[in-house]
Formats: structure tokens, C-alpha cells, sequence
């Protein structure tokens, strides 16, 4: 059995990042400057010291060619292997008629948190 912790998920994001940038041949600075962040912030998130927001991770997926949702993906899957987890694949499934509701709802609707 495996007793090493568990990697935080800003460890594995940062990883990520980190692998396509270098797989795009870039300098830390092409990337940082695309995205918006300095270098030195970048350089923290690849290194798991920082938690970003997701406006920031989805601004440093995007100027290495990822949606969050790649990155997301990408870190589920790195997580998984570790866990020895399958990930499973989402998938449209058709929804019987009998569970379709009949009543259409006119009018303000309350829901409970």
C-alpha cells in the first residue's frame, strides 16, 4: 500500500502547466506575458506554491492553447493514476420519457440550498 500524501491540486495544476509549456519550447515570460501574470507568479503556480483562481488558471490554459476545461481534465487524470482511480468518461445518456416531467412550472420558483 502506498503511504506518500496525497499531492495537493495546486501541485499537480502547477505540473501541468508547466509540461505544456515546455512541450510549446517556451520561456516562462512568453507565457506569463501572454496570459496576463508576471513571470515570477506564473513561476510560483508551476511550482505548486500558489493557488490561483480560476479566472487565472483559465488565463494561463488559454495562452498555452488549453480550455480549463483541458486543464482540469488533464489534472483529474494525473490525480487518478496516482489514487489508482479510473476516471470515467462523460457521456450522453438518453433520459427515459417517464422521467421527463409532464408539468410545465409558470411563475417564480423557490430552491432550497
Amino acid at each position: 500500500m502506498d503511504h506518500r500524501p496525497e499531492p495537493l491540486l495546486r501541485e499537480v495544476t502547477g505540473r501541468v502547466l508547466r509540461r505544456h509549456r515546455h512541450d510549446r519550447g517556451e520561456r516562462l515570460v512568453e507565457t506569463a506575458e501572454r496570459a496576463g501574470v508576471s513571470s515570477q507568479y506564473l513561476s510560483e503556480i508551476e511550482r505548486g506554491r500558489k493557488d490561483a483562481s480560476s479566472e487565472l488558471l483559465a488565463a494561463v490554459a488559454g495562452a498555452l492553447g488549453l480550455t480549463l476545461f483541458d486543464l482540469t481534465r488533464e489534472v483529474t487524470v494525473e490525480l487518478s493514476r496516482r489514487a489508482a482511480v479510473p476516471v470515467l468518461r462523460a457521456t450522453t445518456v438518453p433520459v427515459p420519457a417517464a422521467v421527463i416531467p409532464m408539468r410545465t412550472y409558470r411563475g417564480p420558483l423557490a430552491l432550497a440550498a
